[in-house]
Order: C-alpha cells, then sequence, then structure tokens
C-alpha cells in the first residue's frame, strides 16, 4: 500500500501524525511548537550531498535537542578517500532555529573554527562553507549553487508503532545541478553541472532511542536526461508508505518496497545487492569508499554510521513500464545504528 497524503497540518492537536503516507510536495505543515513529545527527543537536520565524477561534498547541520552537530566531509573517489571534521554544539534545544519548511528559511551557522550557511536564492540554494583548520590543518572553503528548477521530490511523514507521539517527517529533494569550487589543502575543485548534482536530505521529528534504517540515493543523467532515486527501508512504521521514488526529468515515479542486501563482514568491499517486491527496482552497487563514522557515550548514546559511495547498475521500471538500464551511477547506500 502506497496512501499519498493531503495538504494540512503535519501534526494534530495531540502532537501525533494528522496523516501517514508519502508526497512529492511539501503538502505538510511542520510546525516545531506542535510537538507533544519529552524534552531532549527532537531531531532536526538539513544534509546536502555533492558529488561528481571525482570528488564529494556532504555538510550536515543538525539540532538534535541535547547536542547540536556542524559535519563537513570531503570525499576523494579517486583515492577513495573520506575526511571528516566538525564542531559539537552541546544542548542547542531548538537554538540552533532550523527552518520549519525546506523550502523557506535559511541555516546559518558561525562559530569559531567554522562557518556554514544553507541559503535560498530564487531559482535555487546556495551553499558555502569555511573551515580553515579541516582535517588537521588542510583547510576547506567553498561555495556551490545548487539549481533547482520545478521539479517533484520524496517527502513521507512516518509512524513509530509503540509511540504515538513519535514521528518522521522527511523530505528527500534529489537532481539538482551544481555550480561551483571548494578547495581543500590548497587544491581548488571545480563543479559543473553537466557533471555534478546535489541532493537534499532534510528531516524534522520526534524518535524512538534506538533504531537502525538503510537509505541509497543517486543523482546524475540517463541519456542526457536528469535521473536519480532515493530508496530506503527500516526506520519506522512504512505501513502506510515507502520512501523509495525514481525521478526522471523531474518527475516522480513510485515504487513499494525495496530490500537492501549488505555483503557479510565489510561496507566497502563486496557489491551490495537491492531487490524491490514488485521488479521494478533491481541494482548491484560498487562501492569505492566508506564514510564511517561510530559514537559511543558509555552504551547510552551510540551512533555507528556506514554512509558508502559508489556506483550503481542494473534496471528501474517507470510507472508507465518503460524499463531503464541504469550503469555506473554514483550515489550512495547507507547502515545507520543509533541509539540517542
Amino acid at each position: 500500500m502506497q496512501h499519498e497524503m493531503g495538504s494540512g497540518d503535519l501534526l494534530d492537536g495531540q502532537g501525533r501524525l494528522a496523516e501517514p503516507g508519502f508526497a512529492t510536495a511539501e503538502v505538510r505543515r511542520y510546525r516545531r511548537a506542535a510537538i507533544k513529545a519529552r524534552p531532549l527527543r527532537t531531531k532536526e537536520w538539513d544534509y546536502y550531498a555533492v558529488l561528481n565524477e571525482d570528488v564529494g561534498l556532504c555538510l550536515t547541520v543538525a539540532d538534535n535537542d541535547y547536542l547540536g552537530v556542524l559535519a563537513v566531509h570531503w570525499l576523494d573517489f579517486r583515492k577513495a578517500e573520506a575526511l571528516q571534521d566538525g564542531v559539537m554544539i552541546p544542548l542547542p534545544m531548538g537554538r540552533m532555529a532550523m527552518p520549519e519548511s525546506a523550502d523557506a528559511g535559511d541555516v546559518v551557522q558561525t562559530h569559531e573554527r567554522l562557518t556554514m550557511a544553507f541559503r535560498h536564492e530564487p531559482g535555487g540554494r546556495r551553499l558555502t562553507v569555511d573551515m580553515p583548520d579541516f582535517a588537521g590543518g588542510q583547510g576547506l572553503k567553498g561555495e556551490l549553487w545548487l539549481a533547482q528548477p520545478p521539479m517533484d521530490r520524496m517527502v513521507i511523514a512516518t509512524p513509530f508503532a509503540a509511540a504515538p507521539r513519535a514521528f518522521y517527517y522527511n523530505q528527500k529533494i534529489n537532481c539538482m545541478p551544481a555550480t561551483g569550487s571548494v578547495t581543500v589543502g590548497g587544491e581548488t575543485h571545480v563543479f559543473a553541472p553537466a557533471s555534478a548534482f546535489g541532493i537534499l536530505d532534510w528531516g524534522r521529528g520526534v524518535w524512538t532511542y534506538d533504531n537502525t534504517w538503510y537509505w541509497g540515493s543517486a543523482s546524475g543523467l540517463h541519456e542526457g536526461r536528469a535521473f536519480g532515486f532515493n530508496i530506503g527501508h527500516g526506520f519506522g512504521d512504512t505501513g502506510a508508505a515507502s520512501e523509495n521514488m525514481v525521478f526522471l526529468d523531474g518527475r516522480a515515479h513510485k515504487l513499494d518496497q525495496v530490500t537492501f542486501h549488505l555483503p557479510q563482514g565489510t561496507f566497502d568491499g563486496a557489491p551490495w545487492r537491492f531487490t524491490s517486491n514488485d521488479g521494478r527496482f533491481e541494482m548491484t552497487f560498487e562501492p569505492i569508499v566508506d564514510r564511517a563514522s561510530a559514537t559511543d557515550v558509555f552504551g547510552l548514546i551510540r551512533s555507528i554510521q556506514h554512509q558508502t559511495f559508489g556506483r550503481y547498475s542494473g534496471h528501474v521500471v517507470l510507472d508507465d513500464g518503460t524499463r531503464l538500464e541504469v550503469r555506473d551511477l554514483l550515489g550512495f547506500a547507507e547502515e545507520v545504528a543509533n541509539r540517542w
């Protein structure tokens, strides 16, 4: 079952999801003030990943109530190298002023070690970052413009079966052509819209304590046409809808269930495999580099992340039955286990 949401407020007067399901636009209004959960449970973040064939930049701003995170990740696919750095902010509790819409409101964070901003401008989004001591003094500074022509996106409102006031409101925007440059360690890397694409992962919600999820995404060109997809499973009660969508020329094609088959014992060695219950998404994934991180505070706060970047090959089937063959499309797939 794939239920498409109507418009209105995201939460009802009791702080519960008014209507679980999916959409292809921001049809539900999120308001932090409408949350009725206990303190320290709210999660709000914006995550961007911008990739070309050689390198990639990932930027995160997150207000998790008890801990704020500003994260910068630099990926070099030629060297199979991932560098990461960032700033932690204790007990932000909403003070980071994360926007209540993915389509309005800027994210601007200025700290002693790092300045990062995500700004809306007509026709797209401008990302800026400056971290002079990134990765042990190499330094990282960049500005990227993500064009956002009219296009569908993946939107999902997911409840948690055992926690009526927990929810996950998530938007994923794929296939935004990127223009700009990033300088790392004195070397400047240029991003051009014919070969570089950005995605946004915009999330707001109240989570249960212990979760493991799987997410995959890719954006690029298929025979000269904008093409990408978002896949995932494992997080919350997806009985009303999954987050699985294919995008071609800005139009979404809704998929049902996609299963991740991970290789045993490694995240960046043997290929991953993906299957779907309706045969519309069948892929293999050849890893290049695993952006791994691990946090464990006395077993009480724990986050084990493996976001693996690589290339997808296989096929997808559109809503009208058209089959597209995919070969070596750059993207990522991840397993994340959190207790927080």
